[in-house]
């Protein structure tokens, strides 16, 4: 690929820092590099763009000067009086958010990214829009550094790029350091497309390792070259190293496996001022990134899926025969250790199908070893093109896109940029002269396996693809069905982590939701917030505190706000470095032994087995 020039001098200097899953210390590296940036003199900005599970500020804890709700032009109904129910509206809306049952047409907020299909096209000017809050951004100040960052309103999942959008326009002189979220879907591919450096923050586990390939594939299919930061820096195998080789990746530090910083960073407290010994290290990757933002570099090769013939799966309605009970693990942040209870259960349950739906960085199957049955490719989207030789620049599909993602290029054509497009098909839809193509496009691969604890449906999603949401919502059709193949009764599912489309599509319908926390204020932060998008949808919920003995103070608090919440409180596990050693042997912690995670993770499938919603 083509060399990409990244000197950019540090007058307006953009770093972003991002991760393959959560909880390989993303955020800890942002704050603790805008903090050393800024001891040593350097003007910053460090801007949240975790729009749906922000934490920085619970380390940096700024002053807020000033908040302010994030608008945007969204139908929310029709004028009754003109709307003829020809239902040109939902023929035109790609992503299903609008219905015409008879005379009635029916609007799904969650579903709609507002992109103006709709009101292009009814014949009768009867689409009302309103302005609709997607969510806040608050600017403040911590000491000498600028603090942006934003949160989403619930069940808002589709509108997270767009709340990612505002907040990168709060970048200001001197160097901006942006926390993006974790995974490789549309909210960070709309962080890291045009920063000066995408950072990549990875800890020497399985999990990691997979997760790492998963991020540098969609780094490199935006032409972003990223660099590797290693957490936690303790190797018990050369499996990180060999893929840090083989794919030419950069290091630009370590940071070592020290429970003394997991402990200060457990109380909300910045690394380098808790801990002094720390300084040094720190000021010498922030200089080291500081150097790789003005180099020019090649952006490697990216690892392309291969697809088996036999068409593309669509997410189409289905009727089942039965529909089994649904158990989703879910977590406000990732590296809760959600995929490896969602293991344990899968290892202890009896009559359950499994389900995998991260699909943005599916972790279960690095445990459950799956073997393929039945795969094809999914298609969740529109792939929109212009051809240029029919084009006259006329401009309209400009001016129309919602997403600024058509742009005019030498000679006055148009051309969309498909990073940025979210394939609303809006510029098909005004385009006069036939030059837009629309296609379906391959947004990523499902499977349905056989594992040794049964059948499992899972997925992944291609670099910087969308439309995870729906890739998931087929995931669990996959897994219903297999219910009714095998006559299961229950399915097991591990759901995606943070609060966005993924979230939602896990949760919709589910007969319960295991929240699994860590004793951290990230973590009660995040708790807090998926815990409030299972009650929008009616979801009964509990609370597992895993690493609970990391900070026994803050379990009790955890504990103390389930009760005030009226929030099971289903139990705790202990911090187990078995569980690591698990995973290397592709083992979940019950099959490895008699450990002390092992044997509280027994006693809370004792429990919920039990449960009233799942047994």
């Amino acid at each position: 690929m083509q060399a990409k020039n990244y000197e950019s001098g540090d007058r307006n200097m953009k770093i972003a820092i991002s991760s393959g899953k959560g909880g390989t210390g993303k955020t800890f590296v942002s704050t603790n590099i805008a903090a050393t940036l800024a001891n040593s003199g350097e003007r910053v900005s460090y801007l949240d763009c975790d729009v749906e599970e922000p934490n920085g500020h619970l380390f940096l804890k700024p002053e807020i000067k000033k908040e302010e709700d994030v608008e945007i032009l969204s139908p929310m109904g029709v004028d009754e009086e003109k709307c003829i129910h020809c239902g040109k509206c939902a023929e035109a809306c790609n992503y299903n958010a609008i219905a015409v049952v008879k005379d009635k047409v029916l609007f799904f907020p969650e579903l709609c990214h507002a992109c103006g299909a709709c009101k292009i096209v009814c014949p009768v000017d009867a689409i009302v829009e309103k302005k609709r809050k997607i969510g806040i951004i608050r600017h403040g100040k911590s000491g000498d550094i600028d603090v942006h960052y934003a949160l989403l309103e619930t069940a808002e999942g589709g509108m997270a790029p767009r709340l990612v959008r505002k907040v990168k326009e709060c970048a200001g002189g001197g160097i901006n350091i942006y926390d993006s979220s974790p995974g490789t879907a549309c909210p960070v591919v709309e962080t890291v497309k045009d920063a000066d450096l995408c950072v990549l923050v990875t800890d020497p586990t399985p999990f990691g390792v997979n997760d790492l390939q998963l991020a540098v594939n969609m780094c490199r299919e935006i032409n972003q070259e990223p660099v590797v930061l290693v957490n936690r820096a303790e190797y018990r195998n050369s499996e990180l190293k060999e893929y840090l080789r083989n794919a030419n990746l950069e290091v630009v530090g370590e940071i070592p496996d020290d429970r003394k910083i997991a402990k200060v960073y457990s109380v909300g407290d910045i690394v380098v001022e808790g801990l002094p010994e720390y300084r040094k290290l720190f000021r010498t990757i922030a200089e080291e990134m500081k150097k790789k933002a003005k180099e020019k570099r090649v952006v490697g090769k990216v690892v392309r899926t291969e697809f088996p013939s036999g068409g593309i799966t669509k997410l189409e309605t289905t009727t089942f025969e039965k529909k089994p009970l649904e158990l989703v693990i879910i977590s406000g942040k990732g590296g809760t250790g959600k995929t490896s209870v969602a293991a344990c259960f899968a290892a202890l349950a009896e009559n359950k199908v499994i389900s995998d739906c991260d699909v943005d960085a599916a972790d279960l199957h690095l445990i459950l070893e799956p073997e393929v049955r039945e795969r094809g490719a999914f298609s969740g989207s529109k792939l929109a093109e212009i051809d240029e030789a029919k084009c006259t620049g006329c401009g309209k599909c400009i001016k129309e896109c919602r997403f600024s993602a058509v742009g005019e290029v030498e000679g006055g054509k148009c051309r969309i940029n498909q990073v940025s497009c979210e394939g609303c098909g809006v510029c098909y839809l005004v385009c006069e002269d036939e030059a837009v193509k629309l296609s379906d496009a391959i947004n990523g691969e499902w499977f349905i396996s056989k594992t040794r604890f049964g059948p499992m449906t899972h997925a992944r999603l291609l670099p910087a693809e969308e439309n995870s949401g729906r890739l998931v919502t087929l995931v669990r059709m996959k897994a219903v069905e297999e219910s009714n193949r095998v006559n299961a009764n229950k399915v097991i599912i591990d759901g995606s982590p943070g609060t966005g489309c993924p979230v939602i599509a896990s949760l919709t319908g589910a007969d319960y939701a295991l929240v699994v926390t860590e004793p951290t204020v990230s973590g009660i932060h995040d708790m807090k917030r998926v815990l409030d998008v299972a009650r929008h949808f009616g979801i009964k919920a509990g609370i597992v505190v895993n690493k609970s003995d990391l900070n026994d103070e803050m379990t009790e608090e955890i504990r103390k706000f389930a009760e005030q919440s009226m929030v099971e409180f289903i139990g705790t596990i202990p911090y187990d470095e078995k569980v690591t050693e698990a995973q290397i042997e592709k083992l979940s912690v019950v099959e490895y032994g008699n450990s002390p995670a092992a044997r509280s993770t027994r006693e809370i499938w004792e429990k919920m087995k039990h449960h009233e919603e799942i047994k």
